[in-house]
């Protein structure tokens, strides 16, 4: 546990019964981490984080949008921070927790009304939304929450919070980075051994590693005469999952839609070729056979699902939200369920993690930011993190003091520890939208899971595919202001 002192110096994957008895469990753990640390750090935190000068109007409660958690406990934990704070502050609360299918187009919809929330925190690729609210300067600077804390931060965090605003014509932290999360693949360690293989032999090779998920499919199907598929691979066109399952694949044939300079680099005939190979590797799987017919249909919380229902061997996922839906039962968190990382890249070199990290933001229009900042402050301790995130479940810390908490890397937790090796030991990299806001419109057009959808369900080619997503790509960048992608910091 970090002492406050040194702080201050510096989808539905489950049944919901199968979740209740380790919730309950929980609450009473919850409580106490929290008792426990609010008992350390009142007398110095609550000078250090909450806010006097402005003193809250107890009959106006503060807003909160909180992205839905997959499982119960992601959101009681935060209920009970919530009061917590309620109870230290005393300022009221009302928190909504929203779909993330939801939370983008309610949030949008409740800014043109005129009346959003005080605080949106949103968990999936959505967050590319707050790239481009920052530039219509719909965004409260949270300069003032950042820079006390900026030394526990690594760069790169900081670099995804640091937006351009047009209406002021300047760079500021526009969001507050809470968590981050990274693909990985999860799998039945089960399955495979009953395929015959053994989990050291799954391939470290581009190839190698895709074709093995393949054999244990036929053998499944050939020697148990299971109906399975190897590969959960999310083929929707509007599923936000097929946009976060598909810029690994990207990154894995090196296609940099966004150069180091911030222009877009679609008109280079290299990297359109790479663009066309990513996409055609992405469909052969569902072509021929080794998806599930049914991924052209999956919602976000879908190939979750078609896992833990066994319907598929593996399936890669951005968060830690398949091992935190089992981790009640014991057999299956330890011993059937896996997780792995990505294969070397097809030109042999190890993959670079694409990091998605998480914020909270607070709107410009907001009646009470200085009571939002205090909130946030607060979720920022390194305590108060700590105990969330690990209550949570589905995410991983950002604050540097955090990861000093061995619960992290423990390799007696087979899921979180590997994620943590992976995005502690290997090259990581922001999503493009931190290169510039425009690329938040093709997250937010789906333009990847709309070409993967004319291969699979129209039968184009991947070629044609491919130049449909970079005239929609160009479309969208050149509707985009040019100062927007200025160097950032």
């Amino acid at each position: 546990m970090i002492l406050c002192s040194s702080f201050k110096d510096s989808r539905e994957p489950v049944a919901q019964t199968r979740l209740n008895p380790p919730l309950k469990r929980s609450y009473a753990w919850i409580g106490l981490m929290i008792s426990l640390t609010m008992t350390a750090c009142t007398s110095d935190s609550e000078t250090a984080f909450i806010s006097t000068s402005s003193q809250p109007t107890p009959t106006e409660k503060l807003t909160i949008w909180w992205d839905k958690g997959y499982i119960l406990e992601e959101d009681e934990v935060l209920r009970q921070v919530v009061k917590t704070w309620e109870k230290q502050s005393g300022q009221q609360v009302q928190l909504d927790f929203i779909t993330a299918d939801e939370l983008s187009t309610k949030a949008q919809r409740a800014l043109q009304a005129g009346h959003p929330p005080d605080i949106m925190m949103s968990q999936g690729a959505e967050q590319s939304l707050n790239a481009r609210l920052a530039w219509q300067g719909q965004l409260a600077d949270v300069s003032d929450v950042i820079n006390p804390v900026k030394s526990l931060y690594p760069a790169t965090v900081l670099k995804s919070a640091y937006f351009y605003n047009q209406v002021t014509d300047r760079h500021s932290y526009y969001a507050v980075p809470l968590n981050q999360v990274t693909s990985q693949i999860f799998y039945w360690r089960d399955l495979v051994r009953q395929a015959g293989k053994r989990e050291a032999d799954i391939p470290e090779d581009w190839d190698g590693f895709w074709q093995f998920w393949q054999q244990v499919q036929v053998s499944l199907r050939t020697k148990h005469q299971l109906k399975i598929y190897g590969l959960g691979l999310p083929m929707m066109a509007r599923a936000r999952d097929t946009y976060e399952t598909f810029e690994p694949i990207l990154e894995a044939y090196d296609a940099q839609i966004i150069g180091n300079d911030g222009q877009l680099q679609v008109d280079n005939p290299e990297v359109r070729r790479r663009i066309v190979k990513a996409l055609d590797w992405y469909t052969q799987f569902y072509k021929q056979g080794y998806v599930p017919p049914e991924a052209i249909a999956w919602l976000n919380p879908d190939n979750n699902r078609s896992l833990l229902n066994r319907q598929v061997v593996m399936t890669p996922n951005n968060s830690l939200s398949i091992p935190a839906a089992v981790r009640d039962d014991p057999d299956l968190y330890h011993n059937k369920l896996g997780t792995i990382g990505y294969p070397n890249k097809p030109n042999g070199q190890p993959m670079r993690y694409i990091v998605l990290v998480r914020q909270a933001v607070i709107f410009q229009t907001s009646k009470h930011q200085a009571q939002a900042k205090s909130f946030l402050r607060y979720l920022l301790q390194p305590e108060i993190s700590d105990s969330y995130l690990k209550a949570a479940g589905r995410s991983l810390p950002i604050l540097i003091p955090v990861w000093r908490d061995p619960f992290w890397t423990n390799p007696a937790d087979p899921h979180r520890s590997t994620v943590a090796k992976n995005l502690l030991l290997h090259q990581t990299r922001l999503y493009a939208y931190d290169q510039h806001p425009a690329y938040s419109m093709v997250s937010a057009e789906r333009v990847w899971g709309k070409a993967i959808s004319r291969i699979v369900e129209d039968k184009v080619s991947p070629e044609q595919a491919a130049d449909e997503a970079i005239a929609n790509i160009k479309q969208i960048f050149q509707a985009w202001p040019r100062n927007s992608s200025e160097a950032k910091l």
